[in-house]
């Protein structure tokens, strides 16, 4: 009778401790896998998938709280291997790895995925990146801790976090899918999930310098095709089949994200959108107006073309990475009473974003 108490309570504490943190087998039973091509093999002596160019979502299992370790094989190679967690439909968090910018400021990214749209553009810096030194002859220890709207990378085994930051979204469960470097492909072996209530280690994340003064919140139109801004004639008839309602407001002191609450990449065409502003002058008068934009801008005063303007990734030459700042600025030539200002923001990839101020704003009034 004792000896079977013991092999009880042996084989409760063992499934207690299996189900705390499973290793998950790499097969076709528990991922769906969509690549190019992946191959499962004994990798430097670990059973790993060679995942090229695509992603792998692990099914019936969902994640909210816990911990997340895995190990991956890096080349020195342009990609961006990396996880999502907390995945629902076209929104959830992301962590992913740069290993051809090694030992850089930027050699790997925390961000959100926010209706599809990854928007490192906006959310770069020491903040959301760090330096380091992979090392391509072995084995790279990935690890993630996350809490509620709290999240920590560990790599190989480190025993401070490499980076603490904020979540995206509000705390909901969600899938888990891990992706490959393009089509150079990567190993990725002793992939780990803990469900246990984790514990943050120094939790301390980085800070962000706001821009001052900037134009709050931002009324934005329903999507179009960026085409229909060739001719200037068509304003009028573009703006007359919009629908408005929608706002969206700066984030972080820096930005206003068009992605939440517009959707790039779903059933309706289109890539642009109107952002839009109501500005009352006291009177007659000239006022410089710094904003920044990505991909892509068309501006108009009181329903006249202004500006065009590139933001996009390499426009300006092969490193620029078209971050989100106030980097453009235009007079605008405003009339006594009631001027609109229209901005129409075209996305490809990396962050739809607007944002503005005037650098004196006496005498008016922005709604």
């Amino acid at each position: 009778m004792i000896k079977s108490l013991i092999f009880s309570f042996i084989a409760l504490a063992f499934t207690a401790t299996n189900y705390a943190q499973k290793t998950i087998p790499l097969d076709t039973i528990n991922w769906d896998i969509e690549a190019d091509g992946y191959l499962f093999e004994t990798y430097k002596g670990q059973p790993s998938i060679y995942l090229q160019g695509g992603s792998m979502t692990l099914k019936d299992v969902t994640f909210l709280n816990g911990t997340i370790e895995y190990d991956i094989q890096l080349k020195d190679e342009r990609g961006f291997p990396g996880i999502y967690f907390r995945l629902n439909g076209s929104n959830g968090e992301q962590f992913y790895v740069r290993p051809h910018q090694r030992g850089n400021p930027d050699a790997n990214q925390a961000t959100g995925l926010i209706n599809g749209i990854s928007p490192w553009q906006f959310y770069f810096g020491k903040k959301y990146s760090f330096p380091y030194k992979y090392n391509f002859k072995d084995w790279t220890h990935v690890k993630l801790v996350i809490k509620n709207r709290k999240a920590q990378v560990f790599l190989d085994h480190a025993k401070e976090p490499n980076n603490s930051w904020e979540l995206f979204h509000e705390p909901k469960s969600g899938k888990i899918r891990l992706t490959g470097g393009m089509n150079h492909g990567v190993h990725i072996a002793n992939i780990k999930i803990d469900h246990s209530e984790p514990v943050l280690e120094n939790f301390n994340p980085g800070e962000r310098k706001p821009l001052e003064n900037l134009i709050p919140e931002w009324e934005i139109s329903d999507k179009f095709e960026e085409s229909n801004l060739s001719d200037p004639v068509n304003l009028s008839s573009i703006l007359a089949k919009r629908k408005w309602g929608k706002s969206i407001s700066v984030e972080e002191g820096v930005a206003a994200n068009i992605s939440r609450e517009v959707e790039l990449r779903n059933n309706v065409p289109g890539n642009t959108v109107f952002a839009r502003i109501t500005i009352t002058s006291d009177k007659d008068q000239t006022k410089l107006f710094e904003f920044g934009y990505s991909d892509r801008v068309v501006a108009y005063l009181n329903s006249q073309p202004i500006y065009k303007g590139n933001n996009r990734f390499q426009s300006r030459d092969y490193r620029y990475l078209g971050t989100i700042g106030l980097f453009d600025a235009i007079y605008l030539n405003l009339k006594k009473g009631k001027n609109t200002l229209l901005l129409a923001v075209s996305e490809d990839f990396g962050g739809w974003l607007v944002t503005g101020r005037f650098s004196d704003s006496s005498g008016l009034k922005i709604k």
